[in-house]
């Protein structure tokens, strides 16, 4: 009895082992959307060091790896704000203004409060020299005892 208990114990432990193995080969693992996200997260973070220190080709590529997953975690969750932030801020952060202002507003419509899309998207006002439309996504930000408002009002300031 305990020998047949102890093979089915095994085979099941060597099947899930196997399914785990075959499923991680695959590369289906890496490509849900949360991983895909902090995947991308990552890649965001590591390039913002890199762009403190003016190394602005590395961080570009970072953030072009970013944008990749991004993109791919998008396809599958169209409705997420933090995703549609961070495709922003990539766009952004690689040149494409345009496209990364469709996405912090798409942000804004799912979450008007999102205190990154609204730091982002008026750090992107200012860039393209509209600061009345800065200043809106600031006094959004106004009541939220955040970093994403000194943050936001210093580059304003600065114009």
């Amino acid at each position: 009895m305990f020998k047949k208990f102890f093979v089915v114990l095994l085979s099941v432990f060597v099947f899930f082992n196997y399914s785990s193995i075959s499923f991680s080969a695959s590369g289906s693992s890496g490509g849900n959307d949360t991983n895909l996200y902090s995947d991308a997260e990552k890649f965001v973070k590591r390039a913002k060091k890199l762009e403190e220190k003016n190394k602005m080709d590395r961080a570009i590529k970072l953030y072009s790896k970013a944008l990749k997953k991004l993109q791919k975690a998008y396809k599958t969750d169209k409705k997420n704000p933090d995703i549609l932030n961070y495709l922003g801020f990539t766009l952004r952060k690689t040149g494409k203004l345009d496209e990364a202002e469709k996405y912090y507003l798409e942000g804004l419509k799912i979450k008007p409060d999102h205190n990154g899309i609204n730091e982002y998207l008026g750090e992107l006002y200012v860039k393209t020299n509209r600061l009345e439309l800065a200043k809106e996504r600031l006094s959004v930000l106004k009541n939220c005892n955040c970093e994403e408002y000194s943050e936001l009002k210093e580059i304003i300031e600065k114009q």
